[in-house]
């Protein structure tokens, strides 16, 4: 999959991020140091070890560079940028039973404000998935040649 340039200066209102979805009881926001052991058994038992090992750097940077979705006390989403490489975005993903609700739009946004603030002008989506969905979002182009990017050469998980 091929890597996605999105420039931050032309952003969606930051209203669509971290307040987009009170009115559906869900909060968008940064996890707290302390909330690491919990966020990362989502993302391991949702996704993967490999997303959970990525999204663990986060918890190393302050401010804490990812963000939650927190309903009824319980992680249904999380987005990590600045993370494997400065200025990406990226791993990403929400609940199965919560996809849908518009979660995954509010933690990208949120997430690229967060960069916008760290004073990048554009951010990379690593390996992207939805492709049309980053594009009509954020205004994401896909980088040409980009594939298989910093993605190349995994070590083998055993």
């Amino acid at each position: 999959m091929a890597d996605l340039l999105v420039p931050l200066y032309k952003l969606p209102a930051r209203s669509e991020g971290e307040n987009a979805l009170l009115d559906q009881n869900i909060q968008i926001r940064r996890p707290n140091t302390f909330e690491l052991t919990p966020v990362l058994e989502f993302i391991k038992s949702n996704f993967s070890q490999g997303w959970a090992d990525e999204t663990a750097a986060t918890f190393g940077r302050q401010p804490i560079s990812s963000f939650i979705a927190i309903e009824n006390g319980k992680t249904v989403g999380f987005a990590a940028f600045d993370s494997t490489r400065r200025a990406f975005f990226g791993p990403t993903g929400v609940a199965v039973s919560h996809r849908g609700k518009g979660i995954g739009k509010a933690l990208l946004i949120a997430s690229l404000w967060g960069l916008s603030d760290l004073g990048y002008a554009y951010s990379i989506i690593g390996s992207a998935g939805p492709v049309e969905f980053y594009k009509k979002t954020v205004g994401a182009i896909v980088i040409p040649d980009s594939s298989p990017g910093v993605y190349a050469n995994l070590l083998e998980r055993g």
